[in-house]
C-alpha cells in the first residue's frame, strides 16, 4: 500500500478556536501545527496598520525563524457607521488585555442610538514557504446585533448576524459557520491552493 505523505504547516496561532476551524477545513494530507507545537513562545509582530500587513508580518516571522511553511491570518470587524472601526484593532479595541467581552461592550456602547449597524468581517491569510508568498481574503457582511446571542465561536461572533441568516455566528455550529464565515472563505482559498500544489511541495 502506498504510504501517504503528510505535509506539516504551521498556523501562526495558539487560539484553540482558530486552530479547530483550520484543522476542520484542511484535508488529511496536511497536519496543522500551532505555535506551541513548534516551541514558538515569541510575541508575533503586528505593527502595521492593515490586515494585509499584519498577516504577512506574522507569517514571515515564523517562516524565517523556524524554517517551516506557515500561514497567518489577521481579521478585523469593520463597522460602516464607525468608519471601518475597529478594523485592524479589533482584538485590542477595548485595550491591550484583548478581552472579547470588553471589546463587545465598547462596540455596543459606541453604536448606541446609531441606526446603521451594517458591518463586515474580513480575514486576510498569508502563506509563506510553499512557493511564492500567497494571500487569500474572505469577507462576510451582516449587521451588529443590539445584544449577545449564542455561546459558540469567539470574538465578536455573539453580536454579528450575517446577511440572509437568522442565527448569529455564535449560534451556528462550526460546520455552519465555516461554510459562510470570513475566515472559512479565506481558508477555503488556502486549502484549494495547498491541494493544487501538493505534488510540488
Amino acid at each position: 500500500m502506498e504510504r501517504r505523505t503528510i505535509h506539516r504547516v504551521v498556523a501562526a496561532s495558539n487560539n484553540l478556536h482558530k486552530l479547530s476551524e483550520f484543522r476542520a477545513a484542511v484535508g488529511p494530507e496536511f497536519q496543522i501545527l500551532s505555535l506551541e507545537d513548534i516551541g514558538c513562545r515569541d510575541e508575533l509582530p503586528e505593527t502595521t496598520d492593515t490586515l494585509e500587513g499584519n498577516s504577512r508580518q506574522k507569517a514571515a516571522f515564523v517562516f524565517e525563524k523556524y524554517g517551516l511553511p506557515c500561514f497567518s491570518d489577521d481579521t478585523g470587524l469593520e463597522v460602516y457607521a464607525l468608519g471601518g472601526a475597529p478594523g485592524v484593532y479589533s482584538a485590542r479595541y477595548a485595550g491591550e488585555q484583548k478581552n472579547s467581552d470588553d471589546n463587545i461592550d465598547l462596540l455596543l456602547k459606541n453604536l448606541k442610538n446609531i441606526e446603521d449597524r451594517r458591518a463586515q468581517f474580513r480575514t486576510v491569510i498569508t502563506l509563506m514557504g510553499m512557493g511564492e508568498p500567497q494571500m487569500f481574503e474572505g469577507i462576510v457582511t451582516g449587521v451588529i446585533l443590539h445584544e449577545r446571542r449564542g455561546t459558540g465561536g469567539f470574538g465578536y461572533d455573539p453580536i454579528f448576524l450575517p446577511d440572509g441568516y437568522l442565527k448569529s455566528l455564535a449560534e451556528m455550529t462550526m460546520d455552519e459557520k465555516n461554510a459562510i464565515s470570513h475566515r472559512g472563505r479565506a481558508v477555503k482559498q488556502l486549502v484549494a491552493y495547498l491541494n493544487r500544489g501538493i505534488s510540488a511541495f
